[in-house]
């Protein structure tokens, strides 16, 4: 699956257009890489994501196509959370 239809489906970015804008303004990476928006991910992705001074770390648990919001969450594992001081 496309890196902006994940954010959009998990509901980490709201929509897929924000999604692409913040791959195009390099504030994503998949495993460590810089990512574009087509970057296709895979359970088992690091992908870190930065929105100003907040980062968010998480791991691909399964990819699916739509899911109700009440399960979006179930699509990652969150491994990190945190404000950046500056």
């Amino acid at each position: 699956m496309r890196l902006d239809k994940f954010l959009k489906v998990s509901r980490i970015i709201k929509r897929r257009t924000l999604a692409k804008e913040a791959c195009d303004r390099q504030q994503v990476t998949v495993n460590g890489r810089i990512a574009k928006a087509g970057t296709e991910v895979e359970p088992g992705d690091v992908i870190q994501v930065s929105f100003g001074q907040r980062l968010l770390k998480i791991r691909v648990v399964s990819i699916r196509e739509t899911v109700p919001a009440g399960q979006a969450a179930e699509l990652y594992e969150l491994l990190e959370d945190y404000r950046v001081e500056e």
